[in-house]
């Protein structure tokens, strides 16, 4: 199959360049189609807190993602000219379609008013820009906006802006590696072609799903810095073995050395994608719109990637192979790929010689590096990081200081009144005004908003709503046990809970729902991911131990990498190095990437280099020989890959958001860990030490 489709892609050349070069200009055009339907939300399919979104979306006409804080600076003034400033916000308020206001309150000298819109974030967020004007119109000028359809509005050109950054800092710091691995020669530009070719199907695809889907709004980022790695990766490997094929092959034709490149680089690529896309296909699984959004893009992208391999690929080194194969006066320090340097052959013989002292001594550090992830606390979202110059962050800061951050995000407690009550509603009434007075007593809350009328009742009477804001943000470990009390608790054990349903909302409630349910599934999820792994990995190397090895390597890795970066930023070395944020908790979106993408990523090193050591068992060399030349073969290719997927993730780490410089520094830490300790010591260490046991399969 393999051989036929690289034939077909040789003899059908320009026919296939033509393709790709219609499907990178479809992807151009779609992917600001693509930008005009991401989101935020934290919704969890079936959870009390969906259940509550979706009474608010059909008995109040309101989304919870959507309220909007604005909060007026006042100072000491009479009480006459505060009931003016509020009948002032309200008249602007009323003035912006689908807008009504929730709750007005004037505290330690400035004015806060929660509006709620009607429509869906991204287009409340289009609200947002007119509101300003207007109160600015009015003479309140002074005013903040804030809430998600302010920070929607604020984030996503800044996030552009990023994204933007990112890129160029990938470029030019991928394309300076490159020269240095390739030398100067063409071939430093194929694997930007590549990149281009597989990032582009997959944005076209993602526009296709986002139609029928939810996709969050990082998706864009993530798909381009990650495909940008994995296309150097994959790209760079094809290179090194062609380059390797036309040295050490000269006699045979131009042809010959691409299928014999496809044959052994394009298999490792296609089982590398495989495992990835496993590793990523755990993210679908999670039955939450925002994680799947990342699974799809996340098993997208290597799919894309293989695709542009078996097809793409061979069809650039057709047309233009032997330029690809030359370099002109630097050559680079992968020459030709032929002759290990003397000091690789040198590093591999201590391996041989010392494989114990090198294994533990690697392993404890290892240890070590894992040791900080015993403090590492997860959190739906961080709101407060958020860059200083936008008006939205800089209300928040204002809020965070007076009042508390849970102003911008309330949990909604909704009643649901049973029908054989209906006719009690006085009793109902003065039941609720002492369940709000029990509420608003609690340690953690710093006021509650409730009424007879609307917007606390629905038009039918049916439905109340109780506003609880609490002193702390929607992530917060405080926040949290709010709401589980208000749901095992207060709500329960009060008079009302005798005869009416109640559901706990908003956006803190849908932050506990969602951190639940990934718990929840995750470590199932991760049993079957191993095992199929695992099952890859059997056929591939026909071993029984080797696949186990790949999976224990590979969770060491990854338990060092999220040790060091809770390190990083809770403790403020990231900030200090990289001006990052200091964060007590990591936004677990990133947690849950993290893991699928390092885990997949360690096994694609894993398999480039073990890949490259059976093949020279199987010609006959015993286990140290064969360990030894498959390690040196590859050490430079792995080692140049790593550094070049860390230049293209690492402008996440100097954005804006806290979640994609956690994302970036996570993902930086974990492939230097993974290609330099791990691959360059732990492995080749630990198959000394197997010996013979490397290639044991029973009959």
């Amino acid at each position: 199959m393999l051989a036929r489709i690289t034939d077909f892609s040789i003899r059908a050349r320009v026919i296939v360049a033509i393709g790709w070069i219609v499907i990178i200009l479809a992807g151009v055009v779609t992917s600001s189609d693509l930008n005009s339907r991401l989101t935020t939300s934290l919704t969890v399919p079936n959870s009390e807190s969906a259940i509550a979104e979706q009474i608010l979306n059909s008995e109040f006409s309101e989304n919870s993602e959507s309220l909007i804080t604005i909060t007026y600076k006042f100072g000491t003034i009479p009480k006459a000219e505060i009931e003016l400033l509020k009948s002032q916000t309200s008249r602007v308020v009323s003035d912006i379609s689908g807008l009504s206001i929730v709750e007005q309150r004037a505290i330690g000298g400035t004015l806060f008013t929660i509006a709620s819109s009607a429509k869906v974030l991204p287009v409340a967020a289009l609200d947002i820009e007119p509101l300003r004007d207007t109160l600015k119109e009015n003479g309140l000028g002074i005013s903040q906006v804030s809430g998600p359809p302010a920070i929607y509005a604020d984030v996503k050109p800044i996030l552009g802006s990023d994204l933007a950054r990112g890129q160029i800092i990938a470029i030019i710091a991928a394309l300076a590696l490159l020269i240095l691995t390739l030398g100067f020669s063409l071939s430093a530009f194929l694997p930007f072609i590549f990149a281009a070719a597989s990032i582009a199907l997959t944005l076209s695809i993602l526009d296709l799903l986002s139609h029928y889907f939810l996709m969050v709004l990082y998706l864009p980022s993530v798909v381009e810095l990650i495909g940008f790695g994995l296309a150097i990766d994959y790209s760079l490997l094809i290179l090194h073995r062609y380059r390797s094929e036309a040295a050490l092959n000269p006699e045979l034709k131009k042809p010959d050395w691409i299928a014999k490149t496809l044959q052994t680089a394009g298999r490792t690529v296609l089982i590398s994608s495989l495992t990835i896309t496993l590793a990523l296909s755990t993210l679908l699984f999670i039955p939450v719109p925002f994680i799947r959004s990342l699974g799809m893009g996340g098993v997208l992208v290597p799919i894309s990637s293989a695709l542009a391999t078996l097809t793409l690929v061979p069809a650039l080194l057709a047309l233009f192979g032997e330029r690809l194969s030359q370099s002109y006066k630097f050559h680079g320090l992968l020459r030709l790929g032929t002759a290990p340097g003397p000091m690789i052959l040198r590093f591999a013989a201590q391996i041989v010689r010392a494989p114990k002292r090198i294994f533990f001594g690697t392993l404890t550090l290892l240890i070590l590096f894992a040791l900080p992830i015993m403090a590492m606390q997860v959190t739906p979202s961080s709101l407060t990081s958020l860059p200083s110059e936008l008006e939205s962050a800089r209300a928040i800061s204002a809020i965070s200081t007076q009042v508390g951050e849970g102003v911008i995000t309330p949990i909604v407690v909704l009643g649901e009144i049973e029908s054989a009550s209906l006719g009690n509603l006085s009793s109902i009434s003065q039941d609720r005004l002492t369940l709000a007075s029990q509420i608003s007593q609690l340690p953690g809350v710093l006021t509650v908003a409730q009424g007879d009328r609307a917007p606390y009742i629905n038009q039918s009477g049916s439905y109340f709503r109780i506003f609880v804001f609490s002193k702390s943000s929607l992530g917060s470990a405080e926040t949290r046990d709010l709401v589980k009390q208000l749901r095992e608790r207060y709500l329960p054990e009060s008079e009302l809970g005798k005869y009416m349903n109640f559901y706990v909302g908003g956006a803190p409630a849908q932050g506990v729902d969602l951190i639940s349910m990934i718990l929840k599934h995750l470590p199932f999820i991760a049993m079957g991911l191993i095992l199929l792994i695992y099952l890859v990995l059997l056929r591939t190397f026909k071993s029984i131990l080797l696949p186990l090895k790949a999976i224990v390597l590979g969770a060491i890795s990854l338990a060092a990498s999220l040790g060091l970066l809770v390190l990083f930023m809770k403790y403020g070395i990231a900030k200090a190095l990289f001006g990052t944020y200091q964060l007590d908790q990591i936004e677990i979106w990133a947690l849950v990437f993290l893991v699928a993408i390092l885990f997949g990523v360690s096994m694609d090193y894993e398999i480039f280099i073990v890949s490259r050591m059976r093949e020279a068992w199987l010609r006959g060399e015993d286990n140290a020989s064969a360990i030894s030349e498959g390690f040196v073969r590859t050490l430079g290719v792995v080692t140049a890959a790593a550094a070049i997927f860390i230049a293209a993730v690492s402008g996440f780490i100097f954005g804006h958001f806290a979640g994609l410089q956690e994302l970036g520094l996570g993902l930086t830490l974990a492939v230097l860990i993974d290609a330099t300790l791990v691959r360059a010591l732990l492995l080749p260490s630990a198959m000394v030490l197997l010996g013979k046991w490397n290639w044991w399969l029973p009959k």
